[in-house]
C-alpha cells in the first residue's frame, strides 16, 4: 500500500502499534488463562462497587412526636427506718439472767423484756432497810432524852426559884445560889443536847431512807421494761451477758414503735437540692419488690450538708405509709422526687435532643465544628426529624419547656407523629446499638 499523506503515515503507525499491542495481550492471555481471568474478576468487582453504592452498615431507630405527661425527676438512694425507733438500755451493771423476747416480737408498754441478777441490788435494799430502822430507832432515842431533859430542866428551875427566894430571906448562901443555878444551866444543856440529837436522828432516817429509795430504784431497774409499745427490731443481749453501765447507758434492745409509718432517709447531691420541696410526691422502690412501686411525701428536707469522697449532698426526709407490713427497717430505697409534671402536653424522648446524626448524612451547614462556635454563644435546642431518604435527616431547632428525665416537652419546632431520630442501630451486629451524642464525636 501506498501512502504519501504524512498524516495518514501517523494514523498507519499508530494503528499498526495498538495491533501489535492487542496481538501480544491476546498471546499472553492464551499463555496465562488463570491469571487472566483472575484479573477480569477483580476488575469487574471494582467496576460494580464503583457503578452500584454500597448499602450502609447502620440504621436510625426513630420515635414519633407525641402528647402525653412529661415529669421532671431527681433520683437519690436511702435507707428505710422506723418513724419511732427507740432504744432500750440499762442503767445498772450486772449480769443478765433471763430474755423474755426476741427479735420481732411485738410488746406493749411496761412488758418486761429482760431482767439482771438481783442478788446484789437485793442486799443493798436490806442493808438501807435496816440503817433506816437504825436511824429510827435513834430518833426515838434521842425523842427519850428529851422527855428526860425536859423533866430534869422544870425539876432543876423549880429548885433555882426556891434557892433564890430562900437566899432573898437570907436562908441560903451566894453559893448555894451558885450551884442551884449551874445545876439548872447543866440541865438546860442537856435539854439542848437531846433535841439535837433527835434532829441527827431525823436526818439520819432521810438519809438512810434516801438510799432505801435508790436501792430499790436499781432493784426495779433490774427488770428491763418496755418503754413504749411496738415490735422488737434488734436484740443485742442474750442470757449471761455481763452488761456494764460504768460509763455510758448500753443498749440492749430497738423497738420500732410503729411500723404503720416509716420514713425514708434519702441523700439528694446538692445541685438537685434546690427542686426538691416539702410536700412533694415521691415515689421508689425496693429490691425486694422489685415490681411495685412505693408512693410518699417530703417531709423535711434537712439544711445540715454531708461531704463524702467531695461529694455534698443533704438528707430529705420521706414520710411513708406502710399500713401493709410490706416494707421493713433497713432496706434500700430507690428515690424518684417527682419536683415538676405536666400533662398532655407535645413531647420527644429526651435522647432526640441529644442525638446527632453522622456527619455524611448532615447538609453541608450543618457540619461545622463546634469548636468554630463563638464564647459564651448559646448553642439552640436542635432535634433531628425523619425525611424520605432515611439517611438524609433534616435538623429543627425547636423551644423545650419541662426536661424530663424520659421525656422533653416541646413548645415549638415540630409538630405531632413527625419520626425524630433517637439512636443510630449498629446492622453489622444486631445486639449493639451506638448511640450518637454529638457531632465532634463522628
Amino acid at each position: 500500500m501506498r501512502i504519501s499523506n504524512p498524516h495518514d503515515i501517523v494514523s498507519y503507525l499508530t494503528k499498526t502499534r495498538r495491533k501489535a499491542i492487542i496481538n501480544r495481550m491476546l498471546i499472553w492471555v492464551r499463555a496465562h488463562p488463570v491469571i487472566s481471568g483472575l484479573i477480569a474478576v477483580l476488575l469487574l468487582a471494582l467496576l460494580y462497587k464503583v457503578i452500584v453504592p454500597s448499602t450502609p452498615d447502620y440504621e436510625y431507630i426513630t420515635e414519633p412526636v407525641t402528647r402525653g405527661e412529661v415529669a421532671r425527676i431527681v433520683s437519690a438512694s436511702g435507707k428505710l427506718r422506723a418513724l419511732n425507733t427507740i432504744k432500750v438500755g440499762s442503767e445498772i451493771s450486772g449480769q443478765v439472767t433471763d430474755v423474755y423476747v426476741d427479735f420481732n416480737s411485738p410488746v406493749t408498754a411496761g412488758q418486761v423484756l429482760a431482767r439482771i441478777d438481783p442478788t446484789r441490788i437485793e442486799a443493798r435494799v436490806t442493808q438501807a432497810r435496816a440503817q433506816v430502822e437504825l436511824a429510827r430507832a435513834n430518833l426515838a432515842q434521842a425523842e427519850a432524852s428529851i422527855i428526860r431533859a425536859q423533866t430534869d430542866y422544870a425539876v432543876q428551875s423549880r429548885e433555882y426559884q426556891r434557892q433564890k427566894e430562900l437566899a432573898e430571906k437570907g436562908f441560903v448562901s451566894k453559893a448555894g445560889i451558885d450551884q442551884a443555878q449551874n445545876v439548872l444551866a447543866t440541865s438546860q444543856a442537856a435539854l439542848s443536847t437531846a433535841k439535837a440529837q433527835a434532829q441527827s436522828g431525823r436526818a439520819q432516817i432521810a438519809q438512810s431512807t434516801a438510799e432505801l429509795s435508790s436501792a430499790q430504784l436499781d432493784l426495779n431497774r433490774t427488770r428491763i421494761v418496755a418503754p413504749t409499745s411496738g415490735v422488737v427490731i434488734n436484740k443485742l443481749v442474750e442470757p449471761g451477758t455481763t452488761v456494764a453501765a460504768s460509763f455510758q447507758t448500753p443498749n440492749l434492745f430497738e423497738i420500732a414503735a410503729d411500723t404503720s409509718r416509716m420514713q425514708v432517709e434519702a441523700s439528694v447531691d446538692e445541685a438537685d437540692i434546690g427542686q426538691v420541696r416539702v410536700g412533694q410526691t415521691v415515689r421508689f422502690t425496693v429490691d425486694s419488690y422489685p415490681d411495685d412501686t412505693f408512693v410518699a411525701k417530703v417531709g423535711q428536707i434537712r439544711k445540715s450538708a454531708t461531704e463524702a469522697q467531695n461529694v455534698v449532698s443533704y438528707l430529705v426526709i420521706l414520710d411513708v405509709d406502710n399500713k401493709d407490713g410490706k416494707l421493713l427497717t433497713g432496706m434500700t430505697a430507690n428515690v424518684e422526687i417527682v419536683t415538676g409534671t405536666k400533662a398532655n402536653v407535645l413531647r420527644v424522648p429526651a435522647s432526640a435532643i441529644r442525638f446527632r446524626p453522622r456527619k455524611d448524612d448532615r447538609p453541608e451547614e450543618d457540619k461545622v465544628d463546634s469548636a468554630e462556635q463563638k464564647p459564651g454563644q448559646k448553642r439552640p435546642t436542635t432535634i433531628w426529624v425523619t425525611t424520605d431518604d432515611p439517611y438524609e435527616p433534616v435538623r429543627r431547632v425547636v423551644t423545650i419547656g419541662l426536661v424530663g428525665e424520659d421525656y422533653v416537652e416541646i413548645l415549638k419546632g415540630v409538630k405531632e407523629k413527625e419520626k425524630v431520630l433517637i439512636r443510630t442501630k449498629n446492622l453489622q451486629n444486631a445486639d449493639d446499638d451506638e448511640d450518637d451524642f454529638d457531632s465532634e464525636n463522628q
